[in-house]
């Protein structure tokens, strides 16, 4: 039992700093940014993405890689992410840690996993939720985004919803609903990787981060134009 004791005590030992440096050092929030990065990769690969002209011309989007869809006549979404929104020099800010969840009612059954892209008009929007959260489609309309490389076949998005959300399942376009979901700001994930002292409203105020992680999440949205 002592040997057992001996053993166990530095595996114990190496656990406890691992989860700390995990803690730490943000992990898990470069993980979820390189994850997002992903998926604008994968958008970009459709042969019917998100328009050229909208995403040079929005000011915030929202990235959430593996939303999980799931409904047995209630259904629910829960889903973590990031949010970036452009700055006055046209450049993307630094991502802030965001979670969606939501629900509705209907005739459904299953569990569905989708990445999920909402591409906003107005970046003040996002930027005001620092203490709080909106609902999508009460606080602000939503509604499914034109798809194309170029939107002059499309209809005029401009006088349409704040919010434009595209879908993504097993490499296609998956229709879900998002009105009546939550989207918040998650402060425990910005503290990790940005420091206790930031909030969501310095982080989105700049775009001083040099990590490899956020460059290639911003390269990769710039990729979209």
């Amino acid at each position: 039992m002592k040997t057992l004791k001996i053993i166990m005590l530095p595996i114990l030992l190496t656990a406890t700093f691992i989860f700390a440096s995990a803690t730490v050092d943000g992990s898990k929030e470069t993980e979820r940014i390189h994850s997002a990065a992903n998926v604008l990769k994968e958008f970009g690969r459709m042969k019917e993405s998100i328009p050229h002209d909208l995403i040079s011309e929005c000011q915030g989007v929202v990235i959430i890689p593996n939303l999980l869809n799931a409904g047995f006549v209630v259904g629910g979404k829960r889903g973590r992410g990031v949010a970036m929104v452009k700055l006055d020099d046209g450049k993307w800010s630094d991502p802030i840690f965001i979670t969606l969840t939501g629900g509705s009612l209907g005739l459904q059954i299953g569990v569905q996993s989708v990445d999920l892209v909402l591409v906003f008009r107005h970046k003040g929007v996002l930027t005001k939720v620092e203490n709080g959260d909106f609902t999508i489609g009460g606080d602000v309309s939503a509604a499914a985004g034109p798809v194309g490389r170029s939107t002059s076949a499309n209809t005029d998005y401009k006088l349409q919803a704040e919010v434009y959300s595209y879908s993504r399942s097993r490499g296609l376009f998956a229709g879900i609903s998002i009105n009546g979901s939550n989207l918040g700001i998650d402060k425990k994930s910005n503290a990790a990787y940005y420091g206790e002292d930031a909030t969501s409203q310095n982080i989105f105020e700049a775009a001083k981060s040099n990590t490899d992680a956020v460059k290639l999440l911003k390269n990769s949205l710039e990729a979209l134009k």
